[in-house]
C-alpha cells in the first residue's frame, strides 16, 4: 500500500489552474453565456434582462456547480450546442496567458497525470496544444465524458468522481486533485483524495460568478491539503500530499 501511495495519480483542472483563464477567456465565456441564457429565458422576441440572467446563473451555479446544468435540466438545452456557442474562440491563442516552465513542472511530478476539466473537449484540447502540455497527460477527461448512467454530471459531482475512479481503476487515496475551485476540492476530499488549491488566478472577492471569483479571504479550508499560489510550487509541497 505504501508503494501505491508513493506513486500518485494527479487530476489537473485546466482553467485558472494551468493557465490564466480570468485574463481574457472567462470574461468572454461569461459574455457568451449571458447572451445564450438571455435568449433561452426570453419570450422568443425579446431576450431576458440582465438581472434575470444573473439570478438564473447564480441559482444554477449554486445548485449544480455548472451553469450549463441549469439550462440542460430546466430548458432542454443540448449540452453540445451550449458548449459550442460559448467556447468558440477563433483568436484563442491570443487570449491565453500562462506561466513558463509548466512542461518541466509536470515532468518533475511523480506519477500519472489526467486532465479533468468542466470545459468542452474542443476548447481544452486547443488550450493544451497551445501550452504544449498534451503529451504530459495520459487521459483527457472533458465535460462531455462526465456522465453517470447517461446523465451529465460535471464537477463537483461525487457520483461522477466515483464513476471515474471505477472506470480508470483508481483508488481515491492515490489521487491528488489540483484545482482552483473549492467546491470541486471539497467533493474530492470527501471521497478520500488529496487536494491542492491553486489561488494565483482567483479574484479575492465574494461577489460575481462563482467560477471566476474566490472567497473574500483566501484561507485554506480543512478539506484542502495544500494551498499554493502556482502549480509550480507543487514539487516543494509533495511531502504534504503523500
Amino acid at each position: 500500500m505504501k508503494n501505491k501511495r508513493s506513486t500518485p495519480v494527479w487530476l489537473f483542472d485546466l482553467d485558472n489552474t494551468l493557465h490564466h483563464a480570468s485574463h481574457a477567456i472567462f470574461p468572454a465565456i461569461v459574455a457568451k453565456m449571458n447572451h445564450y441564457i438571455a435568449r433561452v429565458l426570453g419570450d422568443g422576441v425579446t431576450p431576458a434582462d440582465e438581472a434575470t440572467v444573473t439570478a438564473a446563473r447564480t441559482r444554477w451555479w449554486q445548485r449544480y456547480g455548472a451553469t450549463m446544468m441549469g439550462l440542460v435540466n430546466h430548458h432542454d438545452v443540448k449540452p453540445a450546442h451550449f458548449l459550442g456557442e460559448t467556447h468558440d474562440f477563433p483568436d484563442l491563442a491570443q487570449m491565453i496567458r500562462a506561466e513558463r516552465g509548466l512542461g518541466q513542472l509536470l515532468r518533475r511530478l511523480p506519477g500519472r497525470k489526467i486532465l479533468l476539466t468542466n470545459a468542452p473537449r474542443h476548447y481544452s484540447r486547443a488550450v493544451l496544444r497551445h501550452l504544449r502540455l498534451q503529451r504530459h497527460f495520459t487521459q483527457h477527461i472533458a465535460v462531455e465524458a462526465m456522465r453517470v448512467h447517461g446523465q451529465l454530471r460535471p464537477k463537483p459531482s461525487k457520483l461522477m468522481l466515483r464513476a471515474l475512479m471505477r472506470r480508470h481503476r483508481l483508488t481515491p487515496g492515490r489521487c491528488i486533485l489540483v484545482e482552483d475551485t473549492l467546491a470541486n476540492l471539497r467533493s474530492a476530499k470527501a471521497l478520500g483524495m488529496r487536494t491542492a488549491w491553486i489561488t494565483q488566478y482567483l479574484r479575492a472577492t465574494g461577489s460575481g460568478p462563482a467560477h471566476t471569483h474566490a472567497p473574500a479571504r483566501l484561507i485554506r479550508p480543512a478539506y484542502v491539503d495544500v494551498k499554493v499560489k502556482s502549480v509550480r510550487q507543487l514539487p516543494g509541497r509533495l511531502h504534504r500530499l503523500r
